[in-house]
């Protein structure tokens, strides 16, 4: 019997030590975790490897497939000069004038023979353009700009096949 009670004494205190025991961690819980996180990082990699390929490997592979003897031929501008242009700016202080010589940037060889075509109504244009100005507006850098975008806008809108990409000012003189 003393077999007997020393047993029962035993499951006692192994009882008291379950007790005062920190309570062990649910391994089933922090595995669970541990996959969910490991497969987030697999997808988050796979995502960025494959977003790398498609914009490094399949751009060098289109550029790539381009024939030797098919390359586009560099665009070469071309130019339209304009005869010179002098016309009176509006000004209340005296009688000032302007004095402009411009060349024009077309965008293929077809809008300068539509240029030449249309020259006389594109240099009326630009005489009523320039004749509306005043003298602080063409002193000004700022004004210069917006007289160039000007001088193309309304050409352009007396074009047909072709356009003025640009306008320059080859001379630029106010008395």
């Amino acid at each position: 019997m003393a077999a007997a009670e020393k047993t029962k004494k035993d499951v006692k205190d192994e009882e008291e030590n379950d007790e005062n025991a920190e309570p062990q961690p649910e391994k089933k819980g922090s595995k669970l975790k541990l996959i969910i996180i490991i497969a987030v990082v697999v997808v988050l990699l796979a995502g960025g490897g494959g977003a790398a390929y498609y914009f490094f490997f399949k751009a060098k592979a289109t550029t790539g497939e381009k024939k030797p003897g098919a390359q586009e031929k560099p665009q070469v501008a071309v130019f339209w000069p304009m005869d010179p242009f002098i016309v009176n700016l509006i000004d209340n202080e005296g009688e000032r004038y302007l004095k402009v010589v411009m060349q024009l940037e077309l965008s293929d060889k077809m809008a300068s023979d539509e240029v030449k075509l249309l020259s006389p109504k594109l240099r009326d244009t630009i005489l009523d353009l320039l004749s509306s100005k005043t003298y602080k507006e063409m002193i000004d850098p700022l004004g210069k700009q917006r007289l160039r975008d000007e001088i193309a806008m309304r050409m352009n809108m007396n074009l047909k096949t072709g356009k003025v990409s640009k306008v320059y000012f080859t001379e630029f003189v106010i008395q």
